[in-house]
């Protein structure tokens, strides 16, 4: 959805009980928000919200294809969703557990419609939406991947240095991009998890996503293994000789710019980061930790192989901050950013 004003993003609260709501408040009421924001929520909640903090808050509600006015600071437009109890700071309730998936399902609905481009998303609660019932929900990744009804979907996190198309600061700039093979999976499951066809899929969505959304003509990727060292040379694991190392043939074959299989506690360092676009990891915890302490806070977890641009947080609903005025508004804005950087470079602003 190409439009002279910019771009709209559906901008989900998440759980109600986290900071999700307040971040929502602090970013239109602190500032003007980087890009033309619509907050998929319950209108009462914000408001709420907005004077536990003590901020001055003008909420318009508006129906999907309303137009959404220019931002500017104190403004806050609002495609409702309605709770489905009553939600206090700091409290779950798997009453709302809905509430959550409805939001989320009504900010696709408003990209597919073409009355949003994107969405960005506040963190939820996984163990609240389980309890209620929602069997095999695994995250927002997962979620969106069924609900937009692709194969196969990539797990990139990004710091803010990290959101333009070459950045030279890997030498103590702490600029980082470090997608994965596999999201949220528990570790005995991972291995299984690694098959060739898999693994191609994910680096081919990576190799294209950073091309179209991140304006990298052409990707250079590092690839961790899975094992100690790297298997050691079967010595400590065979995934690298009978799965990682033939796929990455196989892709430099086609082109790609691949350096790999690298032991992952050596390849985070500024020789093997120097010069590389992404950082592929197998695992959630094997990538992240190092991600998350380059750039806590001020980075952006986006998902590639969407037909969308979709970012998020870096980190959970922090319930012990909720409602306090304690919560950082600073990795939002990223995602914010991002989000409208990614749809202009992808033509779709």
């Amino acid at each position: 959805m190409a439009d002279a004003g910019g771009p709209v993003l559906a901008l989900t609260t998440g759980e109600p009980a986290g900071i999700g709501p307040e971040l929502a408040v602090m970013l239109a009421a602190d500032a003007a928000p980087p890009a033309r924001v619509v907050v998929v929520g319950d209108p009462a909640l914000l408001a709420e919200r907005a004077a536990m903090l003590g901020r001055k808050l003008e909420l318009v509600t508006l129906a999907p294809g309303d137009p959404i006015p220019a931002p500017r600071q104190g403004l806050l437009p609002v495609w409702p969703v309605a709770l489905r109890a009553p939600s206090h700071p700091g409290v779950l309730d798997v009453a709302n557990a809905g509430y959550v998936l409805e939001t989320l399902d009504a900010a696709v609905a408003a990209c597919h419609a073409g009355h949003a481009v994107g969405m960005v998303t506040a963190p939820l609660h996984k163990g609240v939406i389980l309890d209620a019932g929602h069997v095999g929900f695994s995250g927002h990744t997962e979620y969106l991947r069924d609900r937009c009804g692709v194969d196969e979907v990539v797990m990139l996190l990004a710091t803010d240095s990290a959101l333009h198309a070459r950045t030279p600061e890997w030498r103590g700039g702490g600029a980082l991009r470090v997608a994965l093979a596999t999201t949220h999976l528990a570790l005995r499951e991972v291995s299984d998890a690694i098959t060739g066809p898999r693994l191609a899929r994910v680096l081919r969505i990576l190799h294209a996503d950073l091309s179209r959304w991140f304006g990298v003509s052409a990707p250079r990727i590092a690839v961790c293994g899975l094992n100690p060292h790297a298997g050691e040379g079967g010595h400590l694991g065979r995934e690298e000789l009978d799965v990682i190392i033939p796929v990455l043939e196989a892709l430099r074959a086609e082109g790609m710019a691949l350096d790999g299989p690298l032991p992952a506690d050596t390849l985070f360092t500024p020789r093997h980061l120097d010069g590389v676009d992404a950082v592929l990891a197998m695992y959630h915890d094997q990538g992240l930790p190092v991600l998350k302490y380059a750039g806590f806070g001020r980075a952006a977890n986006i998902t590639l192989g969407l037909p969308l641009v979709r970012t998020s947080v870096d980190h959970g609903t922090a319930l012990d901050l909720a409602g306090r005025g304690l919560a950082d508004p600073g990795s939002l804005e990223v995602a914010v950013r991002l989000a409208a950087d990614m749809a202009r470079r992808g033509g779709l602003a």
